[in-house]
This record gives C-alpha cells, structure tokens and sequence, in this order.
C-alpha cells in the first residue's frame, strides 16, 4: 500500500462523483467510505466503496446536506477525511470549519476562501484587487434606489443585475431600458432573498453573445499554483453546462496565456488552496472578463484530464495530505482535443422534463479514448429525488475533428434503455453546422432549440 497520510476518506455525495472519488481513493492505495440515503442503498457508490452507511432519509436535507449525520459517519469509521465532491456540501464553509473542529479534514478550498467567492461581489472587489479583468459594473451590491440609477446610467444597457449569493440563473434579470430597471430589481430581490436567503444585488454591463470559458487551477496556500488550460462551455440551457470541451475553439495560444495568467493571479492572490476554476465570461472581440471562481471540483473536470494527463482528483487529495502542490507549470500541456457530454434522465423534446425510472439497459461505449462516469446499471432505479445527471459520456481525440468523429460514434452505441436521456439531444448538436465551426456562444441552444428537435 502506498505511504499515505490519509489512511480512509469519507465521500460526502453520491452518483458518479462519488464513484469517481472512491475510484481515485483505490488507486492511491486509501480506504472510503460511502454515506448513502435510503433510497440509494443499491446505488454503485455504496457497492464499490469498501465500507457504507446510511444516513438519513431520501431528502438531501436529511442525508447529503445532514452535516451531524455525516461527521458521525466519519467518526465512527475512522475516516480521516471528507472529499464532498461537487453540489451538496462541497462549498460550505461552516460544514469546512466543523470537519476540522472534529480533527477532520476537509479536501476542498479553506472557510475563508469559499465564503469570499461564495459571494458574487465580494469575490468581484476581490479580484479586480488581484489584477483580473472584470466586467464593468458596481463598486459592491446596491444600497438606494438613487445607487441603482447612478450606477445603470454609469454603465448603460444592457445591463445584468444578478444576486450577490446567486447560481443558476436565480435572482439574475436581463435590463434593456430604465423603465424596466426598479420592477426589474424589485423582482431579482425577492427571487434572490426566497432562493438563498440572501436579496442582495449587484449591477454589470450585459456582454452580448458571450462564450462561457473557465480556467482550472491547482493551487497550495504557500503562493505555488498551476493552470491546467480552458475548457470551453458555452453550450448550456439555463446557465446549466451541457456540453464542454477543451481546448476551446475560440482560444489562441496568446489569449491562452493571458487568461491562465489572470487565473494564477487570482488563486495565488486569495492564498487559493486545492482544485479551483476561475470562470470567464468572452467577448466577440476576445476580451474576457471575471465572472465566478468555483470553489470544488467541476462536473467537467475529466475534458481536462483527458487533455493534460492529470488526475485532478488525485490531486486535491494530495494537496489536501501535505498542504503542497507539486506541480509546476512547465511540466503541463494540451494534447488533443476532448469533448464531454452531460447525459441526463430528462425529455429535451419536452422541455428537458425530468424523467425518472428504472434502467433495464445500460451499454456504454468502448474504444480508443472513450470514458463514461456513470453510477447506474440495469436494474437501477434512477430517483427522482436529486440531480438528473446519470453520467458523462467523455471522448478524445488528436484534434477537434477526430474528437467530433468519435462523440458521434460513441452516442450512437450509447444504449440506455428504461427512461428517457439527453443522448438524442446531444447527436443532434454535434451535427449543427455552428457546432461543428465552433462558432457558437452561451445562447446556441436557445437560438437553436427548433432545429435540434
């Protein structure tokens, strides 16, 4: 067994993050744990894990967000630490700083860190502080209805407003013209203050057909971090990431740089520790511009792999056991081309409707340089209780086109019968011709969604 300071981790999550956890876990010689709710007791998380235990009901609230639960579980283990995935309690600083209050660590970003960019303007302040180019907007979040018309007329419209503790698009308004502006706030607040407790609103300039490119990072607290290049996801339905790639096909080797600079500006600038992504917003002209930084690893983490060679899952835990990133920049490239594809139980044809059920087949496709991250099997019931995603179909290639080549391959041997997936949606955007050019921005499906059905 390999000389670990870690000697059992506990997967706070489940579905395919979990299995990709535990998978690394295995591969670095440490023992996991499984934590599962009731109704994913025959999940492939809790199979594969070497010890599990529920705890709690169906409802996140009472399992995957029951922190009590969940630190018993490690406890009674002896896990000596937690790796929580993406979602659930991957960003929860309280949940961070009750781990090491229990002599647990925590294998994600310090209290500190992801309470700073948890908030949207605050993290904004910040990182025009480290040098990163943001877009052009207000100082911090609008205090006065005289503030709000100062700032909209300083910036001009279009204009973004969008929640300070916001995601997904919720507390987030498109303004065109100032009649809109006050009913328009007024809207955003009170969406904001239900959603996440929070009414806060800060204002941007609306950058108009922008492409959605982020940038990972590796980073140590003692100023030492890596770039692992972009991945391009522009392809998206309600600021949800469908399909990613990298390297981006908008991306030259000069904006590259700029960017994964500004990146390593804003990691070693808030001390970032572990795996990171710095998300920008691009514009026609190639400016781009600070939107968010994740604070966890990323759904698509494995187009990255695919194209540098790196498990960055690995990593984070390696960081997390020594405190220090082993890295270096010189060592790391792009090889290729790699594409990842969202599969979820849902009917794009109506509307992306959820679809739940019980899988009676499950045949995933083989071949040179094809990877699926699933949890699913026949004769699992998908429930309806979580996240639709049942796995990420991931594919590379010596360039783009081979990689567009082997997606449609490997869609069409995609087999899953029992419920309804995404895999028709995703064959027919690998064959529209603004795809194939790469010429396409955050609101393709949107402009596209006639064409695609």
């Amino acid at each position: 067994m390999a000389n670990n300071k870690f000697k059992k981790i506990l997967v706070a999550n489940r579905g395919e993050i979990a299995v990709r956890v535990i998978r690394a876990c295995k591969e670095l010689g440490i023992s996991s744990v499984a934590v599962y709710s009731d109704v994913d007791k025959n999940s492939l998380h809790v199979k594969l894990a070497d010890e599990a235990l529920c705890i709690g009901p169906a409802a996140a609230k009472d399992s995957y967000l029951n922190v009590p639960s969940i630190i018993a579980a490690a406890e009674v283990t002896g896990a000596d630490a937690i790796h929580p995935g993406y979602g659930f309690l991957s960003e929860n600083a309280d949940f961070s700083e009750i781990c090491s209050a229990n002599n647990i660590t925590f294998i994600g970003a310090s209290p500190k860190n992801i309470r700073l960019m948890g908030n949207k303007s605050q993290a904004k302040k910040t990182m025009k502080k480290c040098g990163v180019p943001i877009v052009p907007g207000s100082e911090g979040v609008i205090r006065s209805e005289k503030e709000l018309l100062e700032v909209a007329a300083e910036i001009g419209y279009p204009l973004l407003l969008k929640a300070s503790s916001g995601g997904g698009g919720r507390g987030m308004r498109l303004v065109h013209h100032e009649r809109e502006l006050k009913d328009s706030y007024n809207s955003a607040y009170n969406e904001a203050l239900s959603a996440f407790g929070d009414g806060d609103i800060y204002v941007e300039r609306f950058v108009d057909s922008p492409r959605h490119v982020e940038i990972q990072v590796l980073s140590d607290s003692h100023g030492n971090a890596v770039h692992l290049f972009e991945r391009e996801c522009s392809i998206q339905r309600r600021h949800q990431k469908l399909i990613e790639e990298a390297p981006s096909p908008v991306v030259d080797s000069k904006l590259r740089k700029k960017m994964g600079d500004a990146a390593l500006k804003a990691a070693v600038g808030i001390k970032y520790q572990g795996a990171g992504t710095v998300e920008f917003l691009v514009d026609k002209q190639g400016r781009f511009y600070f939107m968010e930084m994740n604070t966890r690893i990323q759904v698509e983490h494995p187009v990255t792999e695919m194209v540098t060679g790196i498990d960055l899952v690995k990593q984070q835990i390696r960081i997390a056991e020594s405190g220090k990133l082993l890295l270096k920049q010189k060592d790391i490239g792009i090889h290729g081309h790699a594409m990842e594809f969202r599969i979820n139980a849902e009917d794009y044809q109506k509307n992306f409707m959820p679809c739940p059920g019980t899988v009676e087949l499950f045949l995933p496709p083989g071949g040179k340089a094809v990877r699926t991250d699933s949890f699913i099997y026949p004769g699992f019931s998908v429930p309806s209780t979580y996240d639709s995603l049942l796995g990420k179909l991931i594919v590379w290639g010596i360039d783009r086109e081979e990689t567009l080549q082997r997606a449609n391959r490997a869609l069409e041997e995609f087999v899953i019968d029992g419920i309804t997936t995404t895999i028709p949606f995703h064959q027919k955007v690998i064959k529209h011709s603004a795809f194939i050019s790469g010429q396409f921005d955050t609101h393709f499906v949107d402009e596209n969604m006639e064409s695609l059905l």
